[in-house]
């Protein structure tokens, strides 16, 4: 079939990669994609929030799928504009994919659905501001109620920091404080299967030792030894089916991708967010594990046939990624940079290594690869373990220049040393 692919981050730089492995797919095409993704699909220029333009797109290339991979587009109601040509897409309407749209339509949804996750006020003026920030007490968590790419959410001790960031943001949702370490379980879904895939930790803050910013995630590991092996049957069970039936329930069924991001408390699994497409840095390193090829489960998912796939199939291997961000992430990024040494890591890393590109584009006066955002490269590696995809993935990041660039040198590095001991 072909398929169609709509972003230009690192995401979908990774699902184009798995779909270009696919035998089932005869042509593959992304708009707007980026200097990476040119080496496996076809690039179109498509302002990806017109649904109506990607859905000339998609027709005019005789798409068979269309496959929406960031959270704008699919709020926008691009899913939708494509699906009324006819033609199917892998991701959730917008009415659906308000779960992610808005904090508190989640936590709704989450109530009527008996979904454990915190507890929360919605607050609106700075008086429910106060009275929300005293109720629940330091470490404060105020999170933007629309979107705002992964750096709408502040935790901090510091009640004047996040009383400014609630008043900022006008609507906010502010809850209590989850203790525990963090999950990202991904479920393909078409409204009523639920497919669980693997999961991943991702690393939000900016700096080593969760120092520093909330990012767009700086780095992520799959899979999780420290894990209860039951964690996945538990969080379908209780998370992700529940809040896919009460979508349906509600007459606004979600057909795409559900992604639980979750706290492992003392109480229990704790939903902290979700979101309505595949996660970044997550997808890179679940896509480097998954063996099954990926067209047919997404258009599986997309025409409602999900129940008909067979189980997936998984490397015994682990996958680690390693972002590389711009001078002065997740501020205000420096761009236009030349980045070196991407043939290197393909010769001497590849396929183990390999790098993912998310803010990147080529010069049009000299041809060279520069950076174009904030997170600039996902470098990404596999192997029989965690210390052997890390080591692979740091030694593909030396090989890389980018001036001014900054990375997180720990990513997996507890996990892999846990497991090993």
């Amino acid at each position: 079939m072909k398929v169609l692919v709509i972003g230009g981050g690192a995401r979908e730089h990774a699902l184009c990669r798995a779909l270009s492995l696919d035998p089932d797919v005869t042509a593959l095409h992304c708009a707007p994609g980026n200097a990476g993704i040119a080496e496996v699909a076809e690039l179109h220029a498509v302002d990806a929030l017109d649904g109506a333009a990607v859905a000339d797109l998609a027709a005019s290339l005789g798409a068979g799928l269309v496959v929406v991979g960031p959270e704008a587009p699919l709020v926008a109601g691009v899913a939708d504009a494509v699906r009324e040509r006819g033609i199917p897409a892998f991701g959730p309407s917008a009415e659906a994919a308000r779960l992610e749209g808005s904090k508190a339509f989640a936590k709704d949804v989450m109530a009527a659905a008996g979904v454990p996750t915190a507890r929360a006020y919605v607050c609106t003026s700075p008086a429910e501001v106060d009275e929300a920030l005293d109720a629940f007490g330091p470490p404060y968590v105020v999170k933007d109620d629309g979107l705002a790419a992964g750096k709408g959410v502040v935790v901090t001790e510091d009640v004047e920091a996040a009383r400014a960031h609630a008043l900022a943001c006008g609507r906010v949702v502010i809850e209590e404080f989850l203790d525990g370490p963090e999950v990202s379980l991904f479920a393909i879904t078409d409204g009523e299967t639920v497919v669980p895939l693997q999961p991943a930790q991702d690393f939000k803050r900016a700096h080593d030792g969760d120092e520093g910013p909330n990012t767009g995630g700086m780095g992520a590991y799959s899979p999780l030894p420290w894990a209860d092996p039951a964690l996945v049957d538990e969080v379908v069970a209780t998370v992700c089916r529940p809040t896919v039936d009460e979508l349906r329930r509600r007459g606004t069924p979600f057909s795409g991708l559900l992604y639980a991001g979750l706290a492992i408390t003392s109480r229990g699994v704790r939903v902290i967010e979700f979101n309505a497409r595949f996660g970044d840095p997550e997808t890179q390193v679940v896509l480097a594990r998954l063996k099954t090829p990926l067209a047919a489960v997404l258009l599986a998912a997309a025409t409602g046939r999900l129940a008909d796939e067979p189980p997936l199939r998984w490397s015994d291997g682990a996958a680690v990624t390693v972002v590389l961000a711009s001078h002065n992430y997740p501020g205000t990024p420096r761009t236009g940079d030349p980045i070196t040494g991407l043939d290197e890591v393909a010769e001497k890393d590849g396929p183990k290594a390999y790098v993912l590109h998310a803010g990147t584009k080529r010069d049009g006066a000299s041809g060279e690869v520069v950076s174009a955002g904030g997170r600039v490269l996902s470098v990404t590696a596999t192997g029989s373990d965690l210390a052997k995809a890390r080591e692979r993935a740091y030694r593909a990041v030396g090989r890389i220049g980018l001036e001014g660039s900054h990375h997180r040198s720990d990513i997996a590095a507890k996990a892999a040393a846990e497991a090993g001991s």
